[in-house]
């Protein structure tokens, strides 16, 4: 049986003192005009905020009648009637809802996907 060497970098991580902590900027963020979720964010805010993923949105086009909720559920709270011929950007799609952001600085949440299509379609 080999025995490890003491000094063997490929073998051993080089021991660290003193206390570990992460540095740099700690935000919270507002939720209503922040397109970032606990497991989501987008892409232009990889440096600012930590998440395991990050989205490169997708535009799409609003239709007449399509509202801005909070989650992504028929009964879940109203935030908005989104304006007809705007630009969505779908960050997640999950089932028949996508999460995203209005434009570039707009507010943030769920639109069903009956209200949004493929910007060129």
């Amino acid at each position: 049986m080999t025995a490890l060497a003491i000094q063997d970098s490929h073998t051993r991580p080089p021991r660290i003192d003193g206390i570990l902590a992460m540095t740099g900027p700690s935000v919270t963020a507002d939720p209503g005009c922040l397109p970032v979720r606990g497991d989501l964010a987008h892409i232009k805010l990889a440096g600012l905020y930590f998440v395991p993923h990050y989205s490169v949105p997708m535009p799409h086009k609003v239709l007449p009648g399509a509202v801005l909720r909070s989650a992504g559920r028929e009964d879940a709270d109203a935030i908005r009637e989104l304006p007809a011929g705007e630009t969505f950007n779908v960050l997640d799609i999950a089932g028949n809802w996508a999460w995203g952001q209005l434009g570039e600085e707009g507010q943030v949440g769920y639109v069903a996907l009956s209200g949004i299509e493929v910007i060129g379609q």
